[in-house]
């Protein structure tokens, strides 16, 4: 009996993030060990050459269920057929830029990729958007993907779940897979809300092991929003390896049914759930059948929380407001 075959496109390929997701993936730890993994990266044209040292090194592997590799600078043809299309590359923001030129330069890169995903890859793609600004370049996606399931579009808020999971495990003086239930609503920004008021330490809520609101509502929250800057200062380079394995997380999670009473994070549309506006690409705490994802309901806010939500819904807003003209433009 032939073995299952899952094609995976990788954008951005080449990066960092790239360099240290593609191992994974073709290890195909994520997937059951009757499948075989079907890689196709895509690449600017000048990064061809550092993608080929890349393909070396994975074929100097030997994983068993890697059954092939394809390398490409057109979208179209890196995307045909594909089950996952995973979305790492885009423009970077350089010193002086504005956040706003920055989504219109991305608005170009993913419409473009978007089209593609809908002319190339199959109708239940799953798309999970890594590159910043994550969930506008993911709306910008959703908007040009015609034909696609818009509830299979996605922006990662994963490393941002990993990163408030790993600060709160710490200050609890436990292991981290004892933290349960951390909802990251809204953008992948420095508005982000880190829920931790309906996240659990073993089994216990937050408050009632870490009896201390200011440090939550403080150095928690603003550590896990800076976190990503507070790396370039440390390192020079912005995260990558903990930006990949967030990756394979999210997708572990999609693909697995979650745990009862418990929820991971994921942005995708917004169906109005929250009172976020529909059409958004917004950060959810969520729950998986290992099909279909679903915003959990039912979980109650207090005025601090509602105001961070709040805040960040209003810049979602403002940086979906900023694309619009693009797409227009382009459509």
């Amino acid at each position: 009996m032939s073995k299952k075959v899952v094609k995976i496109a990788v954008s951005g390929a080449a990066g960092q993030i790239g360099y240290s997701l593609l191992f994974r993936l073709a290890a195909a730890q994520l997937f059951a060990m009757d499948c075989r993994i079907e890689l196709s990266l895509l690449e600017l044209e000048p990064a061809m050459s550092a993608l080929k040292g890349v393909v070396m090194e994975l074929e100097d592997c030997a994983f068993p269920q890697l059954a092939s590799i394809k390398i490409s600078s057109d979208p179209y043809e890196a995307f045909a057929d594909a089950d996952w299309a995973l979305l790492v590359g885009a423009a970077p923001r350089k010193a002086g830029m504005e956040r706003a030129d920055l989504l219109k330069i991305n608005a170009s890169i993913f419409l473009q990729q978007g089209r593609a995903l809908a002319a190339a890859a199959r109708k239940d793609c799953r798309v999970l958007v890594v590159g910043n600004p994550c969930n506008t370049n993911a709306f910008i996606v959703k908007e040009s993907a015609v034909g696609l399931d818009p509830k299979n579009i996605f922006a990662m808020m994963m490393l941002d779940q990993n990163r408030a999971a790993a600060q709160i495990a710490r200050r609890a003086a436990v292991d981290v897979t004892e933290i349960r239930r951390i909802g990251i609503w809204g953008n992948h920004s420095t508005t982000q809300f880190p829920d931790f008021y309906h996240a659990t330490i073993s089994g216990r809520n937050v408050r009632d092991v870490i009896a201390d609101d200011r440090w939550l509502q403080t150095f928690f929250i603003e550590t896990v929003q800076n976190r990503g800057a507070d790396i370039i200062k440390s390192r020079g380079m912005s995260s990558a390896a903990s930006a990949a394995n967030a990756v394979v997380d999210t997708m572990a999670a999609i693909l697995t049914p979650t745990l009862e009473n418990d929820f991971f994070s994921v942005a995708q549309i917004s169906c109005g759930e929250y009172g976020v506006p529909e059409g958004l690409i917004f950060g959810y705490p969520v729950c998986s059948n290992g099909t279909r994802l679903m915003v959990v309901s039912g979980l109650t806010h207090e005025i601090f929380a509602e105001q961070k939500i709040k805040a960040t819904i209003q810049e979602l807003v403002q940086e979906r407001d900023a694309v619009k003209d693009v797409l227009k433009k382009q459509h």
